[in-house]
């Protein structure tokens, strides 16, 4: 049986997006149908929708981190500080590794919305050197900051 890095990296490589392959990876793990995980995080990849921003890595993490300790109709804000928590050591942990979260600047400033960009990405192999270690990250810190602290 896959552990949930293997799982992860393989949807990415499969050539699902950086924010899908992280939050099917925990589909098990949050009784989640996997196509509607998948379905929900599509918007996520690549820094939002292809516009570079937040690492769609670290946005499918947040999703993960939410559909366990969210805030839902019953519950209280205890919930939200919780959620908040986790999604602050996440980032802090993300950058800490790989130096910013931010998509454009982890991807070299290679532009994913010309064709000029995603040739130069394609060309650089970003999707293994940079992209596949962030999925990868990802889901390694999840795990500690999801089954390891309360």
């Amino acid at each position: 049986m896959k552990n949930r890095v293997e799982v992860a990296s393989s949807k990415f490589l499969e050539g699902y997006n950086c924010a899908q392959s992280v939050f099917y990876a925990f589909c098990d793990d949050l009784h989640i149908d996997r196509n509607l995980a998948l379905k929900l995080a599509c918007g996520f990849g690549a820094g939002m929708g292809r516009s570079q921003e937040v690492c769609g890595a670290v946005t499918g993490g947040i999703m993960v981190i939410g559909a366990k300790f969210g805030r839902g109709e019953k519950d209280d804000r205890k919930a939200t500080e919780l959620t908040y928590r986790k999604t602050r050591e996440l980032m802090e942990r993300f950058g800490k590794k790989h130096g910013v979260v931010i998509c454009r600047q982890l991807v070299d400033e290679c532009d994913f919305s010309t064709e000029q960009g995603q040739k130069e990405f394609k060309e650089k192999d970003l999707i293994h050197k940079t992209c596949l270690p962030c999925v990868e990250s990802v889901v390694e810190i999840l795990d500690d900051i999801i089954f390891l602290f309360p």
